[in-house]
């Protein structure tokens, strides 16, 4: 049987970079990798961006997923907002 590693891989590949006279710009991205023996499936998600200049890394800018902020943000007010329906469906009614 396959152990965990040959079927979840996790890896941070950068591309091809981008000159433009001595700046040097290196786009980076994590790769998630599932292999099943039914098929599988990859998930690319850009992580950053790597300058340099003369050989040296002078920065490094992070790409933040602000679709994946607002969507996270829905599925949790969501979540209270049901919890709170719930507790207030649940109490007994002064009558």
């Amino acid at each position: 049987m396959p152990g965990i590693s040959s079927l979840v891989q996790l890896t941070t590949v950068r591309a091809r970079p981008i000159t433009a006279g001595d700046l040097r710009v290196t786009p980076e991205s994590r790769i998630l990798a599932v292999r099943l023996p039914f098929g599988g499936f990859v998930w690319h998600q850009p992580t950053g961006v790597v300058v340099e200049r003369g050989g040296r890394t002078i920065q490094r800018l992070p790409i933040r997923d602000l679709t994946r902020i607002v969507q996270i943000a829905g599925v949790l007010a969501t979540l209270v907002l049901t919890l709170v329906c719930l507790l207030a469906a649940s109490a007994p009614s002064e009558a």
